[in-house]
């Protein structure tokens, strides 16, 4: 059975992320075959994906890195989200399905609430989902993968604090919401412009610590492969 290679790109990005692999730390496609149990072809294949979205950089006579971004790279991330983002916004507006516009709203309501009852974590992660399905309303493919890769770059390079009023937070996305579902592309745009904006604030440059990679095997998820 051949693991896709999408699936072990996934897996590795998904270290990247997390900091098992730190940044400027080597990558052999034997160490990575190795950790998650496929073979080297899809390895390879994943490495220049990720290379292709700036995770990893292949350094002639020394092999597969993790990529190292500068701060100002960083800061440049934040900027092209609080660009995009709105963009997407206003597309959903003029492109949404019911079934976006179900999810979405389904969010908004257990985000809210969530904020009441100071779950924090479970916040994080509808937050995630929200401005994914967001940009999956957006009916457009290209601003969908641009988007998805600027959030994994994002959580890569910074900590999120959680906003200090998560209930008005989530009152910011329900608005986005009421704009989609009208079809109002303009007020979609500015509202998610500002909510992109006060955002920024949260966020914190992450410092890598130079360590070893951990050694724990990462069998890849290898469901898509079977069906």
């Amino acid at each position: 059975m051949r693991i896709p290679a999408h699936s072990v790109c996934t897996a590795i990005r998904d270290d990247i992320v997390s900091g098992v692999f730190e940044r400027g730390s080597r990558l052999t496609e034997e160490q990575l075959a190795r950790r998650y149990g496929v073979s080297r072809v899809p390895v390879r294949e994943a490495l220049r994906t990720l290379e292709s979205e700036g995770f990893v950089l292949t350094r002639r006579h020394a092999g597969a890195h993790v990529a190292e971004p500068t701060e100002q790279e960083a800061a440049d991330l934040l900027d092209m989200r609080a660009l995009l983002e709105p963009l997407g916004a206003a597309r959903a507006a003029q492109r949404r399905t019911d079934a976006h516009l179900k999810v979405l709203r389904g969010l908004v309501r257990l985000g809210q609430e969530r904020a009441r009852r100071g779950q924090g974590e479970d916040l994080r992660s509808l937050g995630g989902w929200f401005h994914e399905t967001l940009a999956q309303a957006s009916g457009s493919p290209p601003l969908t993968a641009l988007l998805t890769q600027l959030r994994h770059k994002i959580a890569w390079m910074y900590a999120v604090e959680q906003p200090e009023r998560p209930v008005e937070a989530w009152a910011e996305h329900g608005a986005i919401v009421d704009a989609v579902a009208r079809g109002d592309a303009e007020r979609a745009r500015v509202l998610t412009a500002l909510h992109a904006e006060r955002s920024m604030s949260l966020h914190r440059l992450k410092r890598p610590e130079r360590g070893r990679v951990r050694v724990s095997q990462h069998v890849v998820n290898t469901t898509s492969a079977r069906n």
